[in-house]
């Protein structure tokens, strides 16, 4: 069942009409309503299509944390085959939040982290709703570990609000875990791709987000910090979300104009939540045509290239 938000509300309204005709031509055989719903079906794709091409930071937002857009499991499904999940830390626990392991893309071995949402009560409580642990970070650093030993890409897929806050995550090193995955990161002498595909939130983002190219899905938002915890901060209201995030830059528009991020992937109108196939097509290519690019490159080459483009982030602005 299709889930609408706010702003989709002329949508949901023609849908809904649509949807009560073919049920009374389902009740009712002699009803012919094929030229209705064809006419109120253009009308909702219109009204689809206007929507999306204005939306707004807070928008995209509520676009982006939609609970029907599709998550790391249903990436790895689609894209990764012979998928072989790895657990734990070494150290603590396993963490479900941040997923690791090994598979293949197009055939082609690589490793792959990405943070779990969940799609539904038991799978959201289970993955902590994608805020992970200390233990996730530092299972992230073993996964990097492995695949730059054995010389094998990395691909991450972004996806969490930011790290557990909470006290026995801080009791365990959180901000040291992260920073070490941030550092592990930049010293990988593999290639790695990471894809914003919801939300990139503050460190527990970019602890698995510092990559040689860094992608955002059309309608995902990367931040330091979540448009309600930053009117929290600043106006000391966290209703005042929507202007927070009006203000924040954390669109995939505003971050590639600032340099932030690398490239765009695009979303049909309605987003990612309504075309899972379209998306998983576009974000494929996007992968393969990253793993071409950097597939001649030596070790040092791409351990430079990914420090010069971090080093670079905002010497161009004004």
């Amino acid at each position: 069942m299709q889930s609408y938000l706010d702003f989709e509300k002329p949508v949901a309204d023609l849908e809904g009409k649509i949807a009560e005709l073919k049920a009374m031509a389902a009740s009712d055989q002699a009803v012919s309503i094929d030229e209705e719903v064809l006419r109120l079906s253009a009308r909702a794709d219109e009204a689809l299509v206007d929507i999306y091409r204005r939306l707004t930071p807070w928008q995209k937002t509520q676009v982006a944390r939609h609970p029907q857009r599709p998550h790391f499991s249903d990436y790895i499904k689609t894209l990764i085959t012979e998928w072989t999940p790895l657990a734990g830390d070494r150290k603590f626990a396993e963490d479900p939040a941040l997923q690791a392991g090994f598979g293949r893309f197009n055939g082609q071995p690589v490793a792959v982290l990405g943070q779990e949402k969940g799609s539904n009560t038991e799978t959201r409580l289970k993955h902590n709703f994608g805020m992970a642990r200390p233990e996730g970070y530092r299972k992230a650093v073993r996964i990097m570990d492995m695949a730059d030993r054995f010389d094998i890409p990395m691909i991450s897929f972004v996806d969490t609000a930011g790290a557990y806050p909470g006290i026995g995550a801080e009791e365990r090193g959180q901000a040291e875990a992260i920073a070490r995955s941030t550092e592990r990161s930049l010293e990988l002498g593999i290639a790695n791709i990471a894809i914003i595909i919801g939300e990139g939130g503050s460190g527990g983002a970019i602890a698995i987000a510092t990559a040689n190219r860094v992608l955002m899905l059309e309608n995902a938002i990367y931040s330091v910090i979540s448009p309600e915890a930053g009117a929290s901060i600043l106006w000391r209201d966290a209703a005042k979300a929507q202007d927070a995030a009006n203000n924040m830059k954390i669109t995939a528009t505003d971050l590639t104009n600032l340099g932030i991020i690398d490239g765009i992937i695009p979303e049909p109108a309605g987003g990612a939540h309504r075309h899972h196939a379209e998306v998983m097509n576009a974000t494929a290519r996007a992968i393969t045509q990253f793993l071409a690019d950097f597939s001649s490159r030596g070790r040092l080459e791409i351990r430079e290239h990914r420090r010069d483009k971090f080093l670079a982030m905002g010497t161009n602005l004004a």
